[in-house]
């Protein structure tokens, strides 16, 4: 592999192989971004093979990627969608989730497609239902309670509107609304 002009940019059977391993080991325990998987396989295999080029890196993490497409285990359009879901159901606002989703290397048209069915609303009715705000307050509301809250719907990513529709809420209304499970 080394002669005098340095590593080759080709990698070894020996470093494809770990690629593929390493890919099927990553993939079997949670679902990842082609991104993720991409930057795990480099960052690794800068570990794993002390005299690695630069060029080798990215085959080896191009080949690792190209294996897990071939097999059908990558797809950032279900993870998007996957993610979305889990992440309404868990309160989080339409902004947030696409940035986390933009943040991990999803692509913006598969980011917009994913939130396309996503609902605001019920994602705020969630949010205020895990923090005890607006219809779901167990304490008396005040100035400094209602600023509280209110600010926390914006920190977390949704509109005033849908914050303050959320606050005045009643909690018939906000279950309603939860139950209705929209995404």
């Amino acid at each position: 592999m080394n002669d005098e002009t340095g590593p080759s940019d080709i990698p070894t059977p020996r470093m494809l192989s770990w690629a593929r391993n390493s890919a099927i080991y990553r993939l079997e325990r949670r679902m990842m971004t082609e991104k993720q998987l991409f930057d795990a396989i480099i960052r690794k295999a800068k570990e794993k093979f002390e005299d690695i080029s630069a060029a080798q890196l990215k085959a080896v993490a191009d080949f690792a990627v190209k294996f897990a497409y071939d097999n059908k285990v990558l797809d950032d359009s279900a993870y998007a969608e996957i993610s979305t879901r889990s992440a309404v159901r868990g309160g989080k606002s339409k902004r947030a989730i696409a940035q986390k989703l933009t943040a991990k290397g999803v692509s913006g048209d598969r980011v917009e497609a994913a939130l396309a069915d996503a609902d605001d609303l019920y994602a705020a009715a969630i949010f205020a239902r895990k923090r005890a705000f607006g219809p779901f307050r167990r304490v008396e509301l005040d100035d400094k309670r209602k600023a509280k809250e209110l600010s926390a719907f914006a920190r977390n990513g949704f509109s005033f509107e849908i914050g303050k529709k959320v606050f005045d809420m009643s909690f018939e209304d906000a279950e309603e609304v939860i139950l209705s499970g929209r995404l």
